[in-house]
């Protein structure tokens, strides 16, 4: 069993560390669930814009460091504002166990899947608050935040299963840590979760690419009046 995590006194903020953990959008690399109905290259560019919301939330929340933990190369969507470090090798529970083994004080990690979150989603509070943990719709879960970052509670949890949002969680709980949770987020991963995602949060720079696919995916803008063509986050 993990050793609980100390328990101190009120933190001041920003402290927080924020991390995306990602992978280049290179078509062919990347989101290849939503292959077909989408061609790799499209694919790609759907990637490139969660990618991208993702970032831009990043550097509109408080953060003490924001850190892009990138498997590939940096590319155009990146902006300024983030420290870049490659990826570890191994499964994703040694690559995220890797991100919080390299930095101290309080992080928060989340991924490249959800161009839905908001800026206020990632502005956590560490007052009484040992880790903070982002359950997805799919029974994953897209943020994990620990005060005291340890390695150890991530690393051996399987991922991309319909259980790892409940392994992680109860590997929190056993270790004694106080868990506060993020709103629950639905991941994209396939064709049914871009279009629900897009519909969420139409003034995304991911609805506006899924617009540009609505044939392919499927997706009707009648019904949203901010998905309008044209329109751009």
């Amino acid at each position: 069993m993990t050793a609980p995590c100390p328990r101190g006194g009120p933190v001041p903020g920003p402290v927080t560390t924020l991390l995306v953990i990602a992978k280049e959008p290179v078509a062919g690399r990347v989101k290849t669930r939503l292959v077909p109905p989408c061609s790799p290259r499209q694919a790609a560019a759907l990637a490139e814009a969660a990618l991208a919301d993702t970032l831009h939330a990043v550097l509109a929340a408080p953060a003490r460091r924001r850190v892009l933990v990138l498997d590939g190369e940096p590319g155009a969507w990146l902006p300024p504002g983030f420290d870049v470090v490659p990826q570890c090798g191994g499964g994703l529970d040694e690559r995220l166990a890797a991100a919080f083994a390299a930095v101290s004080g309080p992080a928060l990690l989340i991924g490249m899947d959800t161009p839905q979150l908001t800026p206020g989603m990632l502005a956590v509070d560490w007052e009484g608050t040992d880790a903070w943990f982002g359950p997805a719709a799919d029974g994953g879960f897209w943020g994990l935040g620990l005060r005291r970052p340890d390695a150890a509670l991530v690393r051996g949890v399987p991922m991309s299963s319909a259980d790892t949002g409940a392994v992680q969680r109860a590997r929190l709980d056993a270790a004694g840590l106080r868990v506060a949770e993020l709103p629950r987020l639905r991941d994209v991963d396939t064709a049914a979760d871009a279009v629900a995602v897009a519909r969420q949060a139409p003034l995304s720079r991911f609805a506006a690419r899924a617009r540009e696919l609505a044939p392919v995916l499927g997706l009707s803008t009648r019904a949203h009046p901010a998905c309008v063509a044209g329109e751009q986050p």
